[in-house]
């Protein structure tokens, strides 16, 4: 595996997302959609250090990124793209359809089952939605994440440029989508056929169970209509709709440590 590339590919993305969640968090301030709230200083720190920590845990745990699997996987002919002779463009298109494809899925299966909805639900237990609930996901979520994509890579055999286009997207938009940036509803109703906006997002955030199972895209919007999960507005209106989980809504549930021990918690 290309230790270089592991490195060039986390600088970009790193600088990448410092700016994005730098812009977005700036725009929310100005333009925020819903009451925003005064816990915002000590949220903030601990939603940070989450993502911190997983990605220090994904590190230590694998050695490589999706991004240099895929450059290994070119090179020897692995996945189906690597199969058959695509123009760039073309390659391009397929690889971000089918990787989002594979994450949208990845979302229905971890509310489905158990034990993967465990280790996911910590993302949805914020009580407020903000750009920083885009990176709150807890260490071992992560790390399925990335052996899931590192797989889907294997199978389907997207080019290394791909995946890394994919990654950079799926972390802006994971930030867009999260954030409490208002949008004027008509603006909204056409991004919304592209791109997950924020109001198409906050649904999935909601503490009502049925609004919470719809709307499971990052990237793209077209899956949550192609398979029968789109909802277009919470019954509450979003103002109104209450975000987070029944369980995990005292106080101290925002702290690093006790996000950390919820999969294991019931209370």
């Amino acid at each position: 595996m290309n230790l270089s590339l592991n490195f060039e590919e986390s600088a970009i993305r790193l600088l990448i997302f410092l700016g994005l969640l730098a812009l977005i968090a700036l725009l929310e301030a100005i333009f925020p959609r819903r009451r925003t709230s005064s816990d915002r200083l000590s949220r903030w720190p601990h939603n940070i250090s989450i993502s911190f920590v997983s990605q220090l845990l994904v590190r230590f745990l694998i050695p490589v990124t999706a991004v240099a699997f895929a450059a290994t996987a070119q090179n020897e002919a692995w996945g189906i793209l690597n199969k058959v002779d695509l123009s760039v463009g073309l390659e391009l298109i397929l690889a971000l359809l089918l990787l989002d494809l594979t994450i949208y899925w990845q979302h229905r299966v971890f509310h489905l089952i158990q034990p993967l909805w465990r280790l996911h639900r910590m993302h949805h237990a914020d009580l407020f939605f903000d750009v920083t609930t885009g990176i709150r996901f807890h260490p071992l979520s992560i790390v399925l994440s990335i052996l899931i994509k590192i797989f889907t890579v294997f199978l389907t055999g997207p080019s290394a440029f791909a995946v890394l286009v994919f990654e950079i997207l799926l972390n802006a938009t994971s930030l867009f989508n999260h954030s409490n940036l208002r949008i004027p509803e008509n603006i909204d109703k056409f991004l919304r056929l592209f791109i997950v906006t924020p109001d198409m997002h906050r649904v999935h955030h909601s503490t009502d169970g049925a609004e919470m199972n719809h709307n499971f895209g990052f990237n793209f919007p077209w899956w949550d209509r192609l398979f029968s999960s789109y909802l277009a507005a919470p019954k509450l209106g979003h103002q109104n709709m209450q975000i987070g989980l029944p369980i995990f809504r005292s106080r101290n549930e925002k702290l690093i440590w006790r996000m950390l021990t919820q999969p294991f918690r019931d209370a």
